[in-house]
């Protein structure tokens, strides 16, 4: 019989300071939303066992800090990463153009072994804000900047709502196995 090991993948959350993407994590692993703001220090991780066809394996989502001076941690937190996330806030328009850059430092820390391949997903947040009527980014930008960049995939959500957030990381769970070496699974 096969064996039944649980297989880790390895998801690492970039973007903004302040654009939810605690709050993104701790919707989908504790179906919790808080309002009061607190700063990842460094980074911190939450884990979840998800099953997909027919096998169980432990997602291990890192949440790093947004700010510049922790950047620098970069190298060891990337290592290894199955998947990233690159989330901005869609009434922020600095945080949707910083994605580039989220994307560029991951690169060169996690220096992958496919780079071009590499398994991105992108998530505008905080679509509940206002009702929508101080949105700055639009869908179209957001999924023209995904296109360009070899068609990521993008969803729209509220961490706060609950809004598509389970979509999001089960299509983040699918592209993080694609990039696991088939003899492992």
């Amino acid at each position: 019989m096969a064996s039944r090991r649980r297989m880790l993948l390895k998801v690492i959350i970039l973007g903004d300071s302040g654009v939810g993407k605690t709050s993104l994590m701790n919707q989908y692993v504790n179906r919790k939303f808080s309002n009061q703001y607190k700063a990842t220090i460094g980074a911190d991780f939450l884990t979840k066992e998800i099953q997909f066809e027919d096998r169980l394996f432990t997602l291990q989502i890192w949440d790093t800090a947004g700010q510049e001076r922790f950047q620098s941690l970069g190298v060891a937190f990337y290592r290894g990463a199955d998947c990233c996330v690159l989330v901005y806030d869609v009434n922020v328009m600095k945080s949707f153009e910083n994605l580039n850059n989220w994307r560029e430092e991951f690169l060169i820390q996690a220096s992958p072994s496919d780079p071009e391949n590499f398994p991105f997903v992108v998530i505008g947040n905080k679509i509940d804000v206002d009702n929508g009527n101080s949105r700055v980014v639009s869908e179209k930008k957001a999924r023209a900047w995904c296109a360009s960049k070899g068609n990521i995939p993008y969803f729209e959500t509220s961490a706060k709502e609950g809004i598509n957030v389970e979509a999001a990381f089960q299509c983040i769970a699918k592209d993080a196995l694609k990039n696991e070496p088939e003899d492992e699974m």
